[in-house]
């Protein structure tokens, strides 16, 4: 069972950190960070170069962090996060099947990371090494809890920051350290 659950632990690992290099680093085929940056900003993820690089660290991070097996219960929340967020945004709405683009996929995640944090990463793991394991319903609880807040968190936050008032820009200055007289709006030249 000791290789069995530490494959388990490893693929999720892995393909987490996989989808958090796409949107990172451009990887695997990924769109890396601007392009993400420009498809969470039209999901209305806004700001959206925050919201790509909260979620590729949060995959990249969280997947590292299953796969070796340390801290075990904060990489299953950075997984429940990413996914349960996936899930509200894009694939809700288009059904329970992958094959419609639906959520199954993200339940799956979601359900494993729980299963992680209950179990705990298992004998052949760092947390087990170091002497950090955490596992157990309240650990599984508390990755679900911090999973499913972490992301609005993060949208309240980027509400906040998107209705807080810009600086005026500084008014342009001609050579001499003076104001450039403006042209009203409109003119032809």
């Amino acid at each position: 069972m000791k290789l069995g659950f530490t494959a388990f632990r490893a693929v999720v690992g892995a393909t987490m950190f996989a989808h958090g290099a796409q949107k990172l680093f451009g990887w695997f085929g990924g769109p890396g960070l601007e392009g993400m940056a420009g498809a969470f900003d039209s999901m209305g993820l806004k700001p959206g170069k925050r919201s790509a690089l909260a979620a590729g660290v949060s995959e990249a991070g969280g997947g590292v962090l299953l796969a070796t097996g340390f801290l075990t219960p904060l990489g299953s929340a950075a997984t429940i996060g990413v996914q349960s967020q996936a899930i509200r945004t894009v694939h809700g709405p288009k059904g329970f099947f992958n094959t419609e683009g639906g959520f199954e996929y993200n339940l799956t995640l979601i359900a494993a990371a729980v299963a992680l944090a209950d179990h705990g990463p298992g004998p052949i793991s760092l947390d087990r090494a170091l002497g950090t394991e955490r596992r157990g319903t309240a650990w599984a609880l508390a990755a679900l809890a911090a999973g499913l807040a972490g992301p609005k968190l993060l949208e309240r936050l980027g509400a906040r920051e998107a209705s807080a008032p810009e600086a005026p820009a500084p008014a342009p200055q001609n050579g001499a350290g003076g104001p450039v007289a403006q042209e009203p709006v409109g003119s032809i030249h």
